[in-house]
């Protein structure tokens, strides 16, 4: 079953728990950031990944560059351990990891979240990649997808437990679209997934297609990365 599926029946699933007045305030929600046409303003594949260092989840510095250095990166923000379609698709790409492996690249995570709540959510789901913490979703601005969530939607946010104040170290409010990047090691952003709907998330076979594409004859991105080379001479 794909990504696709499990999110559906999750999303069938889980909407039928929750009782009217939640669902209202999700959908207004929702409405209110599709509206914002923030998706289509977002960074998106042949333009140049911003550069970054973070903490992972065991407080190690990870930056982007170093990263690159090896090789392509699979590059995926999420909104949070509270986010159950953000711990599925975190779970897909796991399974995925060694498909990812075995065409040079790395994988790695960003959320909002402090550090601590990283550790605890990599041990749980047995993750064996680095999460990062972009504390007041500074990466995630320079990639265009940040948002704040509505002063109606917080405050059911924190009505539902999610203590956002505490896990995002005070940014309580400030979240990440779902988005996933393929960046090649000369920084470009080869192939891009960036949706306003936090129920609908990458395939993983759609990015194993993506790293796949990198090194085909003639690509546009390929020529890109050759041009940023030369800008760099």
């Amino acid at each position: 079953m794909s990504l696709k599926d499990d999110l559906r029946d999750l999303y069938v699933n889980g909407h039928r728990r929750l009782p009217q007045d939640v669902l209202e305030v999700m959908d207004r929600g929702a409405a209110q950031l599709l509206a914002t046409r923030l998706a289509e303003k977002a960074l998106g594949a042949g333009e140049h990944a911003p550069r970054f260092t973070l903490d992972s989840a065991t407080g190690d510095k990870v930056s982007l560059d170093a990263l690159l250095a090896e090789g392509p990166v699979v590059l995926t923000f999420y909104r949070g351990a509270w986010c159950p379609y953000c711990n599925l698709a975190l779970r897909a790409l796991q399974r995925h990891r060694d498909d990812f492996a075995a065409r040079g690249a790395h994988l790695v995570a960003v959320s909002p979240q402090i550090p601590d709540e990283s550790l605890a959510l990599t041990e749980k789901e047995q993750l064996g990649f680095p999460v990062l913490s972009d504390i007041g979703s500074r990466v995630a601005k320079e990639f265009g997808i940040a948002f704040d969530l509505s002063d109606e939607l917080g405050a059911l946010y924190d009505r539902l437990g999610f203590e956002l104040h505490r896990v995002n170290a005070g940014h309580h409010r400030t979240l990440p679209l779902p988005a996933t990047y393929v960046i090649d090691r000369a920084g470009v952003i080869r192939w891009a997934f960036v949706d306003t709907d936090y129920t609908v998330r990458a395939e993983p076979s759609d990015v194993v297609a993506a790293l796949d594409a990198i090194g085909a004859p003639g690509d546009p991105g390929q020529a890109a990365g050759r041009r940023l080379k030369n800008e760099r001479r």
